[in-house]
C-alpha cells in the first residue's frame, strides 16, 4: 500500500463507499481480497459463503474506497436467508457506487434478473457492471454476447468492465474506474486499516471457512460459529469456539471418526490464525446441536445475525 502524505490528502483526495452485489458464488470475496492484496474475506467454491456485510478498506495516494462485500443475493427461503437479503439491501442504500458482479462465462440468468428487479431497478446510485471470470471463456464472440445479455436487462446505459478476480486481470483498471465515481472528501478510516472487523470476527470466519472446505456439501449451509472467549496474551491468543449444527448427523460429520475431522478443522484454522496474529494460537472447538436454527428468528439473533 502506498503511503499517503498530508499534501496529497488535502488536494483532490476522494473517499466513499462502494458495494459489491451478486448472486452466490460469482467471486465477490475473491475480488475483495485481490483488491486489498490480502485475505480478509473467506472465499470457497460453495454458495452462501459470505453471511455478513464485510468492509474492506482500500487506500492509495488518490483515494480511500470502503468496499462492502455483501452476502450472495438470492430469494430467501428461511430466516437466515431473510437476514442475508436485508444485509445486502442496507449496504446498497449507503453507497456512492454499486458493483453488480456477474459471471462472464454465462448469459444473464434468472438469478441476475431477480437481483436487478428486486434490488437495482429503482435505485439512483450509479451501477458498474463487473463481468468476472473472463479468464475462463476463450470464445470472444460468446463473451460479448453474454455481456449484451446483461446490458439489455438495464433500462438505461450502464458502464461495464471485464475482469478476473482470480488472476487479477484488469483489477487495477477496475480500481481506477471505482475511484472515478467517488466523491471528494477526507479519509473515513485510518490509512493503515484494511478492514473494520475485529479478531473475534476474523477467527469466527476462518473456522467456518475450514469447516466448509473440509466437509464440502455435507453440512456447510447449516453451520454457524460462535466465539465463546478470545483472550489476547503477549505471546499467545487463547480462543474457545462453538460450532452450531442443525442435527446429530451433522455433528457426527464435523467431529469425524475418533475426532479426526474436528482436529483437522481446528489445526488448519489455528495455523491460518497464527499467520494473521503473528503469534501462537490455542484454539479449542466444541460442537453443539441446535435444531432448525436456520428457521428460528430468536436463534438467528442469538448467533449474531442481527
Amino acid at each position: 500500500m502506498k503511503k499517503v502524505n498530508k499534501t496529497e490528502k488535502e488536494n483532490n483526495f476522494k473517499s466513499g463507499f462502494t458495494t459489491l452485489v451478486a448472486r452466490p458464488n460469482v467471486g465477490k470475496s475473491t475480488l475483495l481480497n485481490k483488491i486489498l492484496g490480502q485475505k480478509i474475506a473467506i472465499a470457497t467454491p460453495l454458495r452462501q459463503t459470505t453471511r455478513k456485510n464485510l468492509k474492506g478498506i482500500y487506500t492509495d495516494s488518490e483515494a480511500q474506497v470502503v468496499i462492502v462485500d455483501t452476502p450472495g443475493v438470492h430469494k430467501p427461503i428461511n430466516e437466515l436467508g431473510k437476514y442475508l437479503s436485508a444485509q445486502s439491501k442496507d449496504a446498497l442504500l449507503d453507497s456512492d457506487l454499486i458493483l453488480f458482479m456477474v459471471d462472464a462465462t454465462e448469459p444473464c440468468g434468472l438469478g441476475d434478473k431477480w437481483i436487478y428487479e428486486n434490488y437495482l431497478k429503482d435505485i439512483d446510485t450509479p451501477i458498474l457492471l463487473v463481468l468476472n471470470k473472463v479468464d475462463l471463456i476463450k470464445n470472444l464472440e460468446q463473451r460479448e454476447l453474454n455481456l449484451f445479455s446483461y446490458k439489455k436487462m438495464f433500462e438505461k446505459n450502464v458502464d461495464s468492465i471485464k475482469i478476473s478476480a482470480k488472476t487479477g486481470r484488469n483489477v487495477d483498471d477496475l480500481i481506477k474506474k471505482i475511484k472515478e465515481y467517488m466523491p471528494f472528501g477526507e479519509m473515513i478510516y485510518d490509512e493503515d486499516l484494511v478492514t473494520d472487523i475485529n479478531l473475534r470476527e476474523i477467527a469466527c470466519e476462518i473456522i467456518r471457512e475450514k469447516i466448509i472446505l473440509n466437509t464440502k456439501d455435507e453440512v456447510p449451509h447449516s453451520v454457524a460459529v460462535v466465539i465463546d472467549s478470545y483472550k489476547e496474551e503477549e505471546n499467545i491468543d487463547k480462543i474457545s469456539a462453538k460450532i452450531i449444527v442443525n442435527n446429530e448427523s451433522q455433528k457426527g460429520i464435523i467431529i469425524g471418526k475418533q475426532g479426526a475431522m474436528l482436529k483437522k478443522i481446528g489445526t488448519s484454522a489455528r495455523l491460518e490464525l497464527e499467520k494473521i496474529t503473528e503469534k501462537k494460537v490455542f484454539l479449542e472447538l466444541f460442537v453443539k446441536v441446535q435444531k432448525n436454527w436456520l428457521k428460528d428468528k430468536n436463534a438467528i439473533k442469538e448467533l449474531g445475525f442481527n
